[in-house]
């Protein structure tokens, strides 16, 4: 037996909108009408008309469309569950997580760069909520930055969520111009941060208060480098050891995380001269300054790739090197690993310059393996950076300045062995293929200004350097039978082995000569090699060869050495 009826009128006035109840009725005509006048006059995107019957034993309605027409609804993908759907921020305590601050400073970007603060002190001074307060503008567009793609990712109407930030927002106003008023946080005039901390130590507010009071400390002083001095100074004031220590540090090392995760924070911390390559080294130094001092007291040269670390960035980096500030140290670590795998360039007007620091920074980052970073991380991060290296502008870039195409082959082949990655080695290998397989390598080559020894000579070096890459075995070998061709076919032109031979100089003297050319030392390995190894062994073959070795024996000792160079002897 079913109970009472009724029918009522749900409405989508756009497509992507939710259903609303509009009416109920127990006249289904009525309820039917309505539905259909709403669509025809646009008033309603869709219609649905329901009829609800009661159970009269479980007091429940069972539901019945009767009408569904309209635009079709638009099914959203919900990337949470229905139970935890909702704002991410539920009350004004959340907002000062890590993960809220973050999202604060970068909806609020802009305007926090202005007043010169971070986030974390947006949250912890009365003046500046009372001063973004004022900024209507402001505030509206940041909850508009959070709520729209929220809104998108858990499918609940924007609206709703605009209106709980911007109450949200509110509270924490009204509670930071409260504390203000009731003069919560003290100052420091007249009274030690590590008394304070004592003082605070146990209550329930303490983190509050502390961040408060550092904020405060900080609110005459303009600028990165004179606030990360402050906060500096701050850290020596604060107690010696126990958790009165620990709400002092934790607070300055969250402003600090923020004041140099800017990018224009951390360059009036280090410098505003410098490039993205020399910053991220100067990081690194700070970060880790007794291994960077062992390096560059192994190779001065470094010293002249990685910038110098004074002022407030040297006292920051005596503290991280004692093992404070554990958090600013993985997060500045992290920086340098994420620029390295983007594709901004470290020195944009010098390729060359980007080549150098780069391996400056592989050998500082190696060094600190273990303690920031793993070895494994470190690696990936120089292969992707390495990815850059390969492109065509790159290359272009880093050979424009040569004059020869011997100049470019050297180059190409310093690019070889600085580039990491088993494809990146593999594309940088096949741009010096392309160098010393082309005719105008050959042709420079038969035309060398100094004269053709010398051009056997710079060729048994490019061979020499070619082998140091560390390329894959296929690679090396086309590589290196390209410079030996050409080796090759200058050799037979100038006919050097064989003027050698004819030679009237000493017996002794012309095999070291030979056996200098065999060996690849006075020219590239291939058929100029050859040619040398297979005189010395008619050399050897002549009584008269062996009389005159037999009559200078200090000589047969370095011709032996040779020999064996040469692959002519065990």
């Amino acid at each position: 037996m079913s109970g009472a009826v009724h029918y009522e009128v749900f409405i989508r006035k756009t497509a992507p909108a939710p259903w609303s109840l509009l009416m109920a009725t127990e006249d289904r005509k009525v309820a039917l009408e309505t539905a259909e006048d709403l669509l025809r006059d646009d008033r309603a995107a869709a219609v649905r008309v329901t009829k609800e019957t009661l159970d009269p034993e479980t007091l429940e309605f069972t539901s019945l469309t009767v009408l569904n027409r309209g635009a079709p609804e638009v099914v959203r993908k919900r990337v949470v569950p229905e139970d935890e759907a909702g704002p991410r921020c539920g009350g004004p305590q959340d907002l000062y997580s890590p993960q809220a601050r973050e999202l604060v400073g970068r909806v609020l970007e802009d305007w926090l760069q202005r007043q010169g603060v971070t986030a974390f002190e947006l949250l912890h001074r009365p003046d500046l909520a009372e001063r973004l307060e004022a900024a209507g503008v402001e505030l509206q567009h940041a909850v508009q930055k959070v709520a729209v793609p929220e809104s998108q990712a858990v499918g609940q109407p924007v609206h709703e969520l605009m209106r709980h930030y911007q109450k949200l927002a509110d509270q924490v106003i009204e509670r930071l111009v409260s504390a203000g008023r009731r003069k919560l946080f003290p100052g420091l005039e007249d009274r030690s941060l590590a008394d304070l901390a004592h003082r605070l130590a146990g209550t329930s507010d303490r983190a509050f208060i502390m961040g408060g009071v550092v904020s405060g400390a900080l609110k005459d002083l303009k600028g990165a480098r004179a606030r990360l001095d402050g906060l500096m100074t701050l850290a020596d004031a604060a107690p010696m050891e126990g958790p009165p220590r620990a709400l002092v540090m934790v607070v300055i090392e969250q402003i600090l995380c923020e004041l140099l995760s800017s990018r224009t924070g951390l360059a009036e911390v280090l410098g505003p001269s410098l490039d993205q390559g020399a910053s991220l080294a100067a990081v690194v130094r700070m970060v880790a300054p007794r291994e960077i001092d062992a390096l560059i007291s192994q190779d001065p040269r470094l010293d002249l790739l990685i910038p110098t670390v004074d002022g407030p960035a040297a006292r920051l980096g005596a503290r991280l090197q004692a093992g404070e500030f554990p958090l600013l140290s993985a997060a500045l670590a992290r920086m340098v690993l994420r620029e390295l795998m983007s594709p901004r360039r470290l020195r944009p007007r010098d390729a060359a310059g980007e080549i150098d620091i780069l391996r400056g920074l592989a050998l500082t980052l190696t060094a600190t393996a273990g303690r920031l970073l793993t070895l494994d991380e470190i690696q990936n991060a120089f292969t992707e950076r390495s990815k850059s290296l390969v492109t065509a502008d790159f290359v272009a870039a880093y050979v424009k300045d040569c004059d020869t195409v011997l100049c470019e082959a050297e180059q190409l082949t310093r690019l070889c062995e600085n580039v990491t990655g088993t494809a990146n080695k593999r594309s940088a290998a096949r741009w010096l293929s392309a160098c010393v397989g082309s005719l105008r390598f050959e042709s420079e080559m038969r035309r060398h200004a100094d004269g053709h020894s010398h051009a056997l000579a710079a060729l048994a070096a490019l061979q020499k350097s070619v082998r140091a890459c560390a390329l894959s075995a296929g690679d090396e070998e086309a590589i290196l039978t390209a410079i030996g061709a050409v080796g090759g076919t200058v050799e037979a032109e100038a006919r050097i082995v064989a003027q050698l031979v004819r030679s009237s100089a000493p017996v002794p003297a012309r095999l070291r000569v030979l056996l200098k050319l065999a060996a690849g030392e006075t020219g590239p390995a291939g058929p100029c090699a050859d040619r040398a190894r297979a005189e010395v062994l008619k050399m050897l073959r002549a009584p008269e060869v062996r009389g005159a070795l037999g009559a200078a024996p200090d000589e047969v000792a370095p011709i032996k050495a040779l020999m064996r160079q040469a692959g002519l002897a065990a």
